[in-house]
C-alpha cells in the first residue's frame, strides 16, 4: 500500500510548531469546543486525549471529569513537553506514542477524546482496531476529523500550477465506516463546513505553517518551487476571491461518536 502520511515528518513538524500553534489555532479551538458537546455526561474513570497537542483541552476535560485519570497522548514529543509545562494537571499523564500502536493494556480506557488528530494517521483500520482494543466494554471514542473537501481552494490553485501534491489529502466519511472493526459501531456522525476568510493568501499559508499542518503526504515536490509556478498558484487562488473581498479556505469537519460493544 502506498504510504500517504510521513509520520516522522508529522511528529517533527508539530513538535517544531508547539510554541506557535495556540496563537493561530482558532479553528482547532472552535472544532474541539464543539466536540466537547458530544462527550457523555456520566462520570468516567480513565480518559484519553488522543492527539492532545498543546494540551488546550486538558482543563476542559479535567473540569468535566474531575475524578478521572487523564492520558494525554501525542506523536509529537515537542507538543507534549509544551503541554506539560503550560497546562499541568495532577490527574494527567503525558505519553508520546503512535495512535496506531497504543502502549496500553486492552480494555483500560473508558472514553477517548480526539480533536483534529486522526487525519494524520496512516492506517485508519489499524487505528480503529487499536481504539477498539483499549476501550472498555461500552466505552466511547468521540472524534473530530477532516474530510476530503478541506482546503479545496488551496488544492485547486496548486493544481493550476503543477502536478505535484501540495495539500494534505483526507479521507471521506465512508472510509470511517468501512474501517470499523467488529465490536465498534458508529452511533453518530455529523458533518459541518467551515469557511475561513483571509484578506491575503499569505495569511493562510503563514497560519498553516504556524500550525505545523503543511503538506505531509507522499507525492509532493522536493526542492525549491519555481517562481513561475508560484505566480500561477497565486493567480489561481486570487481568482477564487469572494465578491465580498475575502479569500476563502474551506474546512470539511466530521464529528463522530463510536461505541465499543458491551460484550464481544
Amino acid at each position: 500500500m502506498t504510504q500517504l502520511i510521513d509520520k516522522q515528518r508529522v511528529a517533527s513538524s508539530f513538535s517544531k510548531a508547539a510554541h506557535t500553534y495556540d496563537s493561530v489555532a482558532e479553528l482547532q479551538r472552535e472544532v474541539g469546543s464543539a466536540l466537547l458537546q458530544y462527550l457523555p455526561q456520566q462520570p468516567q474513570q480513565r480518559i484519553m486525549d488522543l492527539g492532545s497537542g498543546t494540551g488546550y483541552f486538558t482543563p476542559e476535560l479535567v473540569a468535566r471529569y474531575p475524578d478521572a485519570q487523564l492520558i494525554n497522548l501525542d506523536l509529537a514529543f515537542g507538543m507534549l513537553s509544551y503541554a506539560r509545562s503550560h497546562r499541568f494537571a495532577e490527574q494527567a499523564s503525558w505519553l508520546c506514542a503512535d495512535a496506531e500502536a497504543l502502549p496500553l493494556a486492552s480494555g483500560q480506557v473508558d472514553l477517548i477524546f480526539s480533536s483534529l488528530a486522526i487525519q494524520w494517521c496512516e492506517d485508519l483500520p489499524q487505528l480503529l482496531r487499536e481504539i477498539n482494543r483499549v476501550l472498555s466494554p461500552g466505552g466511547r471514542f468521540v472524534v473530530a476529523t477532516l474530510g476530503p473537501e478541506t482546503l479545496s481552494e488551496l488544492r485547486y490553485a496548486w493544481q493550476q500550477a503543477d502536478d505535484y501534491t501540495h495539500v494534505n489529502q483526507f479521507l471521506p466519511a465512508e472510509a470511517l465506516h468501512q474501517a470499523l472493526p467488529p465490536g465498534l459501531r458508529c452511533v453518530q456522525l455529523d458533518q459541518v463546513f467551515k469557511v475561513l476568510k483571509y484578506a491575503q493568501l499569505k495569511q493562510l499559508t503563514d497560519e498553516l505553517k504556524g500550525l505545523g499542518a503543511h503538506n505531509m503526504n507522499s507525492g509532493q515536490q522536493t526542492g525549491l518551487t519555481g517562481r513561475a509556478r508560484i505566480k500561477r498558484f497565486k493567480e489561481a487562488y486570487e481568482a477564487r476571491r469572494h465578491p465580498d473581498g475575502y479569500l476563502p479556505a474551506t474546512y470539511q469537519v466530521y464529528y463522530a461518536v463510536f461505541e465499543r460493544a458491551e460484550q464481544e
